[in-house]
């Protein structure tokens, strides 16, 4: 992977943000942004999303007369092994370069721990499949693959230890609530 598209992983772990675009931006802040080719999905009147690429968007409203507010994004990272670099959007691409088919966690994890950002992990109900981790200044979470059998090295085209998505935000009371539920034990 290049250090470009590395960087970009830092960042997003380190600010919460995809190229500077919160999750609690608006719509038209998110495409100011990010760029108006994206596929948009609306489920009903309360909830929408925004398909960027390898970043979705996602906002919630109280009804069709109340403006969208933000509640999330997720960077869907798996979608790199099947479909390379092509599916990261075009901004993101302009400013950090080309992107790897697969992004591993314990290189994401260094480059975090040499600036200083440590992740906590995070038990998870999709264990023991994913392990679950936490960036808690930036809210922001990182989901990777684990074994599921002894020697098991692939999940699909994915490989164990590659990240699957990265999702902001993710609050201190949802951390405590999967510890409560799924117990302190490692993810």
């Amino acid at each position: 992977m290049t250090p470009h598209s590395l960087a970009f992983y830092v960042d997003v772990v380190t600010t919460g943000t995809v190229l500077g675009a919160k999750p609690t931006d608006s719509p038209d802040q998110v495409t100011a942004i990010l760029g108006a080719d994206f596929a948009e999905n609306s489920p009903g009147v309360h909830n929408m999303w925004r398909d960027y690429g390898m970043a979705e968007f996602f906002w919630v409203r109280e009804s069709p007369h109340h403006p969208w507010e933000g509640h999330h994004f997720t960077l869907q990272v798996h979608r790199l092994s099947y479909g390379g670099g092509s599916i990261v959007n075009g901004a993101m691409r302009e400013r950090y370069g080309r992107f790897d088919r697969h992004l591993r966690f314990d290189k994401l994890e260094r480059l975090l721990a040499k600036r200083g950002v440590h992740l906590e992990d995070v038990p998870d109900a999709n264990a023991p499949a994913f392990t679950l981790h936490w960036q808690p200044a930036s809210q922001v979470s990182v989901m990777a693959f684990r074994a599921h059998e002894k020697g098991e090295r692939r999940r699909g085209t994915d490989r164990v230890g590659d990240v699957y998505a990265v999702s902001s935000p993710m609050s201190a009371e949802a951390v405590a609530w999967n510890r409560a539920r799924y117990g302190r034990q490692d993810a």
